[in-house]
């Protein structure tokens, strides 16, 4: 592993290094890493300003829509005067004015069952902020037989979840918590139930922290754990979660081997 810092990077990171769980060993992991954000909106734009800080290597963002207006409410990395820029583009620009050492791979794509193992295949881990849940079952199913770990953040009104899913280590997946999407129309996305800015803020820099627990190996992973926050009780609470011996994704007998299911999901990245 490469630990030759120069000497803006040892400034930059200095915070990092004097800290005994991570110090320079630990901030040349974060260097090495290639982390892809699914959706650059309301948890994406904290989860990628927080991840160019702390210095990840590569950094890929996945979203196909464009800038507007009601977007500005929550979506952080972004600027009135890049209303009509992609979303990628504009999440880039943000994330390399905080730290030009770091790569941004900007992948203003769709994202569907043709294209997501191939996105997937050139990062370690992967992150769901997206607010559809065609995407988050499509990338899940990925995740799973690419054998990625997936940090999965959902924010709704006033409250937010966040858990990691890593199947291949023994924990559970999405699946083994919600083993099919809700019927079209019962779960209200943002754009129609609303959601308070800032718990996109908290849910997102959350997220940014367990990335970066991952690839430094430290403290206890969320996974095998559903963290649930409502703002306006300020109340945190942790469930349990198992692998469930029935999934159909990751369970003994998944059926799980290919995204054909998913052949007919629109499945765009579209964020919250």
């Amino acid at each position: 592993m490469d630990l030759d810092f120069n000497e803006e990077e040892i400034r930059r990171y200095s915070r990092h290094i004097l800290l005994a769980e991570v110090g320079g060993t630990g901030q040349a992991k974060l260097r090495a890493a290639r982390v892809l954000v699914v959706g650059a909106g309301g948890l994406g734009s904290p989860l990628m300003m927080y991840l160019a800080a702390a210095g990840i290597g590569r950094i890929g963002v996945v979203d196909d829509d464009v800038l507007e207006v009601s977007n500005l409410q929550r979506q952080i990395a972004h600027a009135t005067d890049r209303l009509g820029m992609p979303k990628v583009e504009s999440a880039a620009l943000a994330a390399r004015a905080i730290n030009p050492n770091v790569e941004v791979v900007p992948h203003r794509t769709r994202l569907g069952p043709d294209n997501v193992l191939e996105l997937i295949a050139g990062y370690d881990l992967v992150c769901d902020g997206t607010d559809n849940f065609a995407t988050r079952f499509l990338l899940s199913d990925a995740c799973v037989l690419a054998r990625k770990t997936l940090v999965s953040a959902a924010v709704l009104r006033f409250e937010g979840q966040l858990s990691v899913f890593k199947p291949h280590a023994g924990g559970p997946c999405y699946r083994c918590l919600y083993p099919e999407p809700p019927p079209a129309g019962l779960v209200p996305t943002c754009s129609e139930a609303g959601v308070l800015g800032a718990v996109t803020g908290v849910m997102g820099t959350l997220q940014a922290t367990e990335v970066l627990k991952e690839i430094l190996g430290i403290g206890e992973t969320l996974a095998g754990r559903l963290l649930v926050w409502d703002a306006l009780d300020t109340r945190f609470r942790t469930v349990r979660l198992r692998p469930d011996p029935a999934c159909t994704a990751c369970g003994p007998n998944a059926t799980l081997h290919d995204l054909s299911a998913h052949a007919t999901t629109e499945g765009p990245a579209c964020a919250i």
